[in-house]
């Protein structure tokens, strides 16, 4: 049986662990980000205003990781986005859009008590690597 390799990504174009785990590991061709944050990479404070503000940043830190992971956004097949006020999430949901504009992919949203460095918002997500074909049924 032939060996998979892990490869644990970190990159310095996003924000780093705020905890003990890798920004993504990548096993056969799928990446898994860890949950992001809308924090600075340069301050690794959270941005300031609000939900739309967080979760752009947390998207631009979750495209920097995948970049590096070697995949993009329009190879992500799931996100999960877990929200401190389930009444954001038509603000999450209008600058997710801007990221995600055609071809979803699947996704799930929910409000938790509290998120690490009490963020309003964290994204983490399932993509692929190497040559991917969308096919819609």
């Amino acid at each position: 049986m032939a060996t998979l390799i892990r490869k644990l990504i970190c990159t310095t174009n996003a924000a780093k662990p705020v905890a003990p785990y890798n920004q993504a590991v990548v096993a056969d061709r799928t990446v898994y980000v860890s949950g992001c944050l809308g924090l600075d990479k340069n301050t690794m404070q959270l941005v300031a205003g609000g939900a739309a503000e967080q979760t752009e940043m947390a998207l631009k830190n979750m495209e920097a990781v995948l970049v590096a992971a070697g995949s993009g956004v329009d190879k992500v097949v799931k996100n999960t986005i877990f929200v401190k006020d389930l009444n954001d999430f038509g603000t999450v949901n209008e600058v997710y859009k801007k990221v995600f504009s055609k071809d979803f992919p699947a996704r799930s949203c929910v409000q938790v008590a509290r998120l690490p460095m009490d963020a309003l918002v964290e994204i983490e997500c399932i993509a692929l690597t190497g040559a991917v074909s969308t096919v819609s049924e």
